[in-house]
């Protein structure tokens, strides 16, 4: 791949990216959950309702194929940005007519006016986090600057415990940054699953508790981490912002999605001119 203009950003720096994204997402998307058993004794008794709608949930609600289209490229002038994006079916462009219209064109169509981006993108529906390290282990290593990683939903509706999402999180930075060396990780938050209009209530209300509670512990991984930062979408109360399954973005906010990434993106720290942040 080209050479790159991204130094690594150092891990925890005062002042640096890992403070103002902490920030943005407590404003937005992200909300403090109850904490303790008091927030699931509701759950717990709602069990047997929660798995049949469960079922029913999964009979009937359609199933949207990913976005056709091309899954790298090389797009736009100026300085090389080698682009990694990875994921569930919302990075696979479920809900969108086609990867132009998904995550990956709409975010490389942001960017390429102010690099050169060099992409690709390796998603699947139904991947769990420990799910997209198994497929990756299969994937040609590379230099990246930057990964764009889609994950947490499918971990969300399996049952997965927070410290165990984080655990599979830990690992795949581990297996970005050595397998493919990348310099910075954007984890997007969770969507506000407590919206997603194919779950009947109350499955959607505990749906959305889980998520949030993810949301929550993604800010405190992060924070401890040192090697990635969450970023928050906070989108907007539209219908349209759903697909026809009510499950997966629909193309406006796949369009939001990637504006708020490529700002981001921006933001992040270059090596040219000695400038701490891109302009």
């Amino acid at each position: 791949m080209a050479g790159s203009t991204f130094q690594r950003e150092r891990p925890g720096a005062a002042g640096g990216l890992h403070r103002s994204w902490r920030s943005n997402v407590r404003s937005g998307l992200v909300k403090l959950p109850m904490n303790g058993l008091l927030s699931w004794l509701p759950t717990l008794a709602l069990s047997p309702l929660l798995f049949a709608q469960g079922v029913y949930v999964r009979r009937v609600t359609p199933r949207l194929p990913e976005a056709p289209g091309n899954r790298s490229g090389v797009s736009g002038g100026g300085p090389a940005l080698n682009l990694l994006i990875l994921g569930d079916s919302a990075a696979a462009g479920v809900g969108a007519s086609s990867q132009a219209t998904a995550l990956s064109g709409r975010l490389v169509e942001e960017l390429m006016a102010d690099f050169e981006v060099s992409w690709q993108l390796h998603a699947e529906s139904g991947v769990t986090t420990r799910d997209l390290i198994a497929r990756l282990d299969g994937v040609a290593g590379g230099r990246f600057d930057v990964a764009i990683v889609s994950i947490g939903v499918n971990d969300v509706i399996t049952g997965r415990r927070t410290r165990q999402w984080t655990a599979a999180l830990a690992s795949l930075l581990d297996l970005l940054e050595s397998g493919f060396g990348v310099r910075h990780v954007l984890l997007s938050a969770l969507p506000p699953m407590h919206r997603f209009t194919a779950l009947p209530q109350p499955l959607r209300w505990c749906v959305g508790l889980r998520a949030r509670r993810f949301n929550d512990e993604l800010l405190r991984f992060a924070g401890r981490d040192g090697r990635c930062a969450v970023v928050s979408l906070n989108y907007p109360r539209d219908p349209s912002y759903l697909a026809s399954d009510g499950f997966h973005p629909g193309e406006p906010a796949y369009r939001h999605w990637a504006a708020v990434v490529a700002a981001s993106v921006r933001q992040l720290p270059s090596s040219e001119a000695g400038e701490d942040r891109l302009a």
